[in-house]
């Protein structure tokens, strides 16, 4: 496969008026105009498609090995994570010392990655932002290409909370604790998150917004997502709420049959009572690539990975901000 490489260049405009200056070009009228939208695009969205693509594709890369735990590839996808959360300006979480939160299962060492974004007046209750950073590994046997990369499951859904974690550090107006975490062993059964959830206190815990298959448009269409578990909590509603007038539009899940509530990491939440879901665009159904080599990067449409996060962000802005509570889960 070959690797491409997306470098990121932060180019930054000042426009220097003289105090002696009494009249403006049309051109210098113009340029100051954009500079004023720009500004003002930045603020409101702080999202930014670029940025978005260098993370899948970093993380998709034939680089990371396919992210199976314990091996060369996962730690060098587990380091990009580690020093994004550094240049966010992420804390650490309770006790740990790092943003790793190590542990052993079946003779493998292995990390959650957890970074913590405090909120203001309301820092003691959480909402969790999450995505599993593992994935398959290498093929044992074959010909041709044998890495199993997993851009959509679920380096997109590691790009949303990395992209997400920037957009909330930037806009600086979460009243509630923030921990964006990337979970490792989904793949092997939701090990990561099982053990996540045996350390917390889950009253605490007032959302969980997990990210999973975000890469690829769904049958409901354009700027649509659907989510795990609708009719467990009120979450759901909430979303579509704070959706409303944005041309962006959120579903129950269209899949009943394959219970995937309990089939991605949000499960390990829910089973605590706290009201974790997942989002996704993927048709699964349909899906030629899912748990397959060819689940690389270029087959992902950014325009609906970065469409996706953004509606996340505009959804989920009362529940951060502590204006919003989502019941909570009954499993029964």
């Amino acid at each position: 496969m070959k690797k491409v490489l997306y470098p990121l260049a932060l180019v930054s405009v000042s426009v220097l008026l003289s105090c002696k200056q009494t009249k403006k070009t049309s051109n210098e009228v113009a340029m100051n105009t954009v500079e004023v939208t720009q500004n003002k695009q930045s603020k409101e969205e702080l999202i930014d498609s670029i940025l978005v693509r260098k993370h899948l594709y970093t993380l998709a890369s034939d680089e990371m090995e396919g992210r199976k735990p314990g091996t060369e590839g996962m730690e060098k996808a587990t380091q990009y994570i580690e020093n994004e959360y550094k240049r966010i300006g992420l804390k650490t979480f309770d006790t740990l010392t790092t943003y790793r939160q190590n542990f052993e299962y079946k003779g493998i060492k292995m990390s959650n990655i957890i970074g913590l974004l405090e909120g203001k007046s309301k820092k003691d209750e959480f909402v969790i932002v999450s995505a599993h950073h593992d994935h398959l590994g290498i093929k044992k046997d074959g010909e041709g290409d044998r890495i199993f990369n997993g851009a959509n499951d679920d380096a997109s859904g590691v790009t949303g909370v990395l992209s997400l974690a920037e957009y909330y550090a930037k806009k600086g107006n979460n009243e509630r604790s923030i921990l964006f975490v990337c979970f490792t062993a989904e793949e092997m059964g939701l090990i990561g998150s099982e053990y996540f959830g045996k350390g917390i206190d889950a009253s605490k815990f007032v959302a969980g917004i997990n990210l999973e298959l975000i890469g690829k448009q769904p049958k409901t269409g354009p700027k649509t997502a659907w989510l795990t578990g609708f009719d467990k909590s009120d979450f759901g509603k909430i979303i579509q709420k704070n959706l409303e007038g944005s041309g962006y539009k959120l579903f129950p899940d269209p899949y009943p049959k394959f219970q995937l509530f309990l089939r991605s990491d949000n499960a390990s939440l829910a089973r605590l009572g706290v009201p974790s879901h997942t989002f996704s665009t993927t048709p699964i159904d349909i899906d030629a690539d899912y748990h397959k080599v060819t689940d690389e990067a270029e087959t992902l449409n950014m325009t609906v990975l970065t469409e996706t996060v953004k509606a996340v962000a505009r959804g989920t802005q009362s529940i951060i901000e502590g204006k919003d509570t989502p019941t909570r889960v009954n499993m029964e």
